[in-house]
């Protein structure tokens, strides 16, 4: 366990925890929501590996108030949590669906009550499937669509969200849903899915000018980013690395702040219109990021369809989904995103981190995540590492309040702080939950220095 005490964060650092719609609430038909493209997903043999949906999930449709507590007992700033689209839209257009937006209402003033800031994701994966039937992120009118949901629920909740959130990770989406069909909606285009990226990026931007017809809270963006590591020493090895990076860390944070598309294959200049980039580059005011660890790359075999090779870093732990544990990562990451960007950065917040275990109670139902405990140890302190850099870090999020339906992998990895037995939906803090509580507690009294 860590003993050292954790050096003091910048006044006014935000502190909070992540969940995502899909993954928690459950309740997939209650209040007149529509079906998602993780319901469709879930629903055809092989695709989950337990054969499980989010069909109930956390039950926090049901239970907010009881994590909402939870939350306050954590002693958090801010709950990002996101907005199920289908609840608020069932058929992905058209006029809001008032009993979907009442559930967020109760959540907010809730929150609001417990002194916990809002922090809301707009689109965390959960396409409405009519959506998708029409063609998805590969329509550009999904793109005016989003824009449409973005206006219909920051009219509703704008006035009390103290963050607004597009996209969550839509490099993620577009290469496990679109790219290699791992995730839904199962498509497997490789490369040429790179509509997908331009109509989130352009559904982000029109989202961002919608938003603040309504709201005066800040807007931002959360990427997925992960440092690359190149193995090997030649010029191919080196090539592979840089076309990994503009693909992962480069295709969605370039537009962003107006320097249009990095070069990539099977860019399709067509889907690019008059008028699309400066859209896309409209000002946000945090970029989010999310950071779980580095990646290894050399140059790829011989008739590979893609231009590089994915290979293991030796050298580091690993989580249970075999993730490296790299905290130096997110300080090499931070330092990037300064150096490439420059003063066309805006202030960041680290919107998700976090880390699976095979976490089970013991004889007297107590869990002990010793292991989450040096992960967040030693990420907070990378990120202070980062701030004394010279990188402006504002928040940190942990990855996740709850243990979740964690997409394909179902119900087998738990990132929670707090466990969920989801036969009975009993929520047990575990150890890493009272750690980061008195953590943030000394912080606060000023004894963490």
């Amino acid at each position: 366990m860590p003993t050292a005490p954790m050096p003091e964060f910048p006044a006014g650092f935000r502190w909070g925890v992540s969940t995502s719609a899909h993954q928690i609430e459950g309740a997939v038909t209650a209040g007149g929501r529509g079906p998602s493209i993780w319901d469709t997903f879930a629903r055809s043999p092989g695709r989950i590996s337990d054969g499980s949906s989010g069909e109930v999930a956390c039950d926090h449709y049901h239970r907010h108030s009881e994590d909402v507590a939870l939350l306050a007992g954590l002693g958090v700033d801010a709950y990002r949590f996101s907005i199920a689209w289908p609840r608020v839209q069932p058929s992905g257009s058209g006029p809001a669906n008032a009993a979907g937006l009442d559930f967020y209402d109760r959540l907010v003033d809730e929150l609001l009550a417990a002194g916990i800031d809002p922090a809301a994701t707009l689109y965390h994966w959960d396409l409405p499937q009519p959506l998708e039937d029409a063609g998805g992120w590969l329509n550009r009118d999904t793109a005016a669509r989003f824009a449409e949901y973005a206006e219909l629920t920051a009219a509703r909740l704008g006035d009390r969200v103290k963050l607004w959130i597009t996209l969550n990770e839509p490099f993620i989406h577009m290469s496990l849903g679109y790219g290699i069909g791992t995730h839904a909606p199962g498509q497997m285009l490789l490369f040429d899915a790179f509509g997908v990226a331009h109509h989130q990026l352009l559904g982000h931007g029109l989202a961002v000018a919608a938003l603040r017809s309504r709201t005066s809270s800040p807007v931002a963006i959360a990427n997925n980013y992960s440092p690359v590591r190149v193995v090997g020493d030649s010029d191919a090895d080196r090539a592979a690395g840089a076309a990994y990076e503009a693909l992962h860390n480069r295709l969605f944070t370039d537009p962003l702040l107006g320097r249009g598309y990095p070069e990539l294959p099977g860019l399709d200049a067509s889907l690019i219109h008059a008028g699309d980039l400066e859209t896309i580059a409209a000002p946000i005011d945090v970029l989010g990021v999310n950071y779980y660890n580095p990646t290894g790359v050399r140059a790829a075999e011989e008739g590979s369809p893609l231009p590089f090779d994915l290979v293991p870093l030796d050298g580091y732990p690993r989580t249970a989904f075999d993730w490296p544990v790299a905290p130096d990562g997110l300080r090499e990451l931070l330092g990037w995103l300064r150096d490439t960007y420059g003063d066309a950065l805006p202030p960041i917040e680290i919107t998700e981190g976090g880390c699976a275990y095979d976490d089970v109670p013991d004889a007297h139902g107590q869990v002990a995540d010793p292991d989450r405990i040096a992960y967040l140890d030693g990420h907070l302190r990378a990120l202070r590492a980062a701030i004394d850099d010279g990188v402006d870090v504002r928040g940190y999020f942990v990855w996740s309040l709850l243990d979740n339906w964690e997409w394909a992998e179902g119900f087998t990895k738990r990132f929670g702080l707090v466990h969920v037995d989801y036969l009975t939906q009993r929520r047990t803090p575990k150890s890493s939950y009272t750690w980061l509580r008195d953590m943030l507690a000394a912080s606060r009294d000023g004894s963490a220095r």
